[in-house]
């Protein structure tokens, strides 16, 4: 398994959980976004700039991503390319999307950008909350220690 982190959005607090976890475990984790990143001096933890543009870092990790490799990240789109290629993929509030919800995501997440596009919605999910870290560490540990089984 090998961790990829659709960096560009992803929260700090987040990033350092997913530190944290690649140290422990052992399993590489890399980090892809258009700008540099700081990352913690470790064999198992890489960092790639992309070029700036819209959905670059996108591309990048669904062209190298792998079956049941764990993709971070909060753009449901990109998430529904990692399901089909059997990967997994988190977002950073800890909600694991599958095969049974993505379509409805991708439904809501289509309505709402018809929505803002037409004026009638503002704004962007709420800041990340305690219970957001913890729920994304707890699915981090179920999904890590399953691999084992």
């Amino acid at each position: 398994m090998h961790i990829w982190v659709d960096a560009d959005a992803c929260p700090k607090v987040i990033k350092e959980i997913l530190f944290r976890a690649s140290q422990r475990t052992g399993l590489s984790l890399t980090l892809v976004a258009n700008h540099p990143l700081p990352k913690p001096r470790s064999p198992y933890i890489n960092a790639v700039q992309v070029e700036g543009g819209f959905d670059v870092a996108d591309r990048y990790i669904r062209d190298r991503v792998q079956t049941g490799d764990l993709v971070i990240t909060a753009d449901i789109p990109l998430a529904a390319e990692v399901i089909e290629r059997d990967a997994l993929a988190l977002n950073p509030r800890g909600e694991l999307y599958t095969q049974d919800n993505i379509r409805q995501r991708l439904g809501v997440r289509n309505f709402l950008e018809e929505m803002r596009s037409a004026g009638q919605v503002t704004g962007g999910p709420a800041p990340m909350a305690s219970k957001d870290r913890q729920a994304f560490a707890n699915t981090l540990d179920r999904l890590l220690a399953s691999r084992k089984n």
